[in-house]
């Protein structure tokens, strides 16, 4: 049997098709309550805005050559973690998570109430809900969520 592998890297310029696709894939599959045009414009956004800003950092989960997912932070806020629904259970999203955490220490996020997969996902990492929105693009309600980092552990 041949090795998987995997490694988290800096994200590329070059990265931007293949990320921006992924997103896509992940964001249908995990917010089916979102609308087409939301989505496209998002799509853009992450093309267009986010993944080029100079004060987010993106990292990339490469699986074999090939983007799998990626996380987006912004300070120590998780803007966007995202894994090509291919390779869910691989993982790569602990490891994204595990990038962000080892980059910026505690960190805290926003994520859609109905997202039951980035929910659960979050739960089982460890991430506590802070308080709830509403966002205001979409009148979806959000739950913040907090990632504390033992400090006797340092």
């Amino acid at each position: 049997m041949k090795a998987i592998s995997k490694m988290i890297r800096k994200y590329q310029s070059t990265d931007s098709d293949a990320v921006v696709n992924l997103w896509l894939k992940a964001s249908q599959l995990a917010h089916p309550f979102l609308t087409p045009e939301f989505l496209t414009e998002e799509m853009e956004n992450t093309r267009n805005v986010y993944l080029p800003h100079p004060q987010i950092q993106t990292w990339v989960a490469v699986v074999d050559n090939q983007v799998a997912g990626f996380v987006s932070l912004i300070g120590n806020e998780i803007g966007g973690l995202f894994v090509d629904p291919d390779f869910h259970k691989q993982k790569l999203g602990y490891a994204l998570t595990e990038k962000a955490v080892e980059v910026c220490g505690s960190v805290k996020l926003e994520v859609f109430k109905e997202n039951k997969i980035g929910r659960q996902f979050y739960q089982r990492y460890g991430f506590v809900e802070t308080h709830r929105s509403i966002f205001e693009r979409t009148g979806d309600e959000v739950l913040h969520l907090s990632y504390l980092v033992d400090q006797s552990d340092q």
